[in-house]
């Protein structure tokens, strides 16, 4: 059975994993006939927002403990995470993907990677292995590898930032996917577009079924 690790990076949407796009991915991969692993990084999250409001809120939470709700508590620390024991890795979007694995969300293509994330992802290419990105995620890629084609839907800021780390992008609709054969990525566009969760789970189950194909090139 193929085995996907998916990388979280806590819970809702505006400081964490997007809710539906994790949710959809890991629906996805089981309708593949996969299974999965998740993992989040063992770290404070850059802030607390209250989804209702949208305002910041006075406390602190960890994005592994936070990332554990999605995965109803079957979760490991991603430094724990070994390129060698899986044949695939994906990342679910939300703006923890650009605050907490990346700092893209505040200073773009002079974005800084978490250091666990930036290990998984190179060990992942080394070993030849498929990478799945949904969302915003890709630009968490562009900036570790900075030589792949890359989607975020059609948002030009995002896309100029993207490019400006060396990468192509391509823009996409809902539920299209990119495929970058050599590096064997392979991206999504998901919410950076205004989508329904319907074309989230058509573009999540596209992405995963395309990231499993490789697994077998």
């Amino acid at each position: 059975m193929t085995k996907v690790a998916v990388v979280l990076s806590g819970c809702g949407v505006f400081d964490g994993a997007e809710i539906h796009e994790s949710v959809l991915t890991l629906l996805a991969i089981e309708r593949a006939g996969a299974s999965y692993q998740c993992f989040a990084p063992d770290m404070e999250q850059h802030h607390v927002i209250n989804h209702m409001t949208g305002d910041e809120m006075d406390e602190k939470r960890n994005v592994l403990v936070e990332s554990s709700r999605i995965a109803r508590g079957d979760i490991k620390p991603l430094a724990e995470y070994k390129a060698d024991e899986f044949d695939a890795l994906v990342l679910p979007g939300g703006f923890g993907a650009a605050k907490n694995l990346s700092s893209f969300a505040f200073e773009g293509a002079d974005c800084t990677v978490n250091g666990d994330v930036e290990t998984a992802l190179k060990a992942t290419r080394t070993a030849a292995k498929p990478i799945g990105a949904l969302c915003i995620s890709p630009a968490v890629l562009a900036k570790v590898f900075g030589d792949v084609t890359l989607t975020i839907g059609q948002d030009e800021g995002t896309a100029q930032a993207i490019e400006k780390l060396g990468c192509t992008h391509a823009p996409t609709n809902h539920g299209e996917i990119t495929v970058d054969q050599a590096a064997k990525v392979v991206t999504t566009p998901c919410y950076m577009l205004d989508a329904n969760i319907a074309q989230i789970a058509e573009g999540a189950q596209a992405c995963v079924d395309e990231v499993i194909k490789l697994t077998k090139a």
